[in-house]
């Protein structure tokens, strides 16, 4: 996985051939804050940076600096599949949220 945990946050790391650098972008944060640098130690230290100015940035606006998360999503499907999901979810006796809930802690574990 590219993802990278800076000073208890989590970035997702991809290398950008035009630049010839590694781009990372921290996730789950309510505004953008991402960093650059040729190696993985400098991106390391140039995502502390970038973390700690964007968290600073926060606390002088009056900012929350993390987005918060409902627990709810819509997601767009072929209607075969969702069919299938219904399906599925029925016949092990569970709805479609513990259907789809499992299916996404099958993939995070995998």
């Amino acid at each position: 996985m590219n993802i990278m945990t800076i000073e208890g946050q989590r970035a997702v790391i991809n290398y950008d051939p035009e630049i010839d650098m590694f781009r990372g972008e921290f996730l789950g944060l309510s505004g953008g804050a991402d960093f650059y640098a040729t190696t993985i130690r400098s991106l390391r230290a140039e995502g502390k940076i970038s973390l700690r100015i964007y968290l600073e940035m926060c606390e002088e606006k009056g900012m929350e600096p993390f987005k918060s998360f409902s627990g709810k999503f819509n997601a767009r499907i072929d209607p075969e599949l969702h069919a299938r999901a219904v399906e599925l979810a029925a016949a092990n006796g569970i709805s479609l949220n513990q259907f789809v809930e499992r299916a996404i802690q099958h993939e995070i574990a995998a």
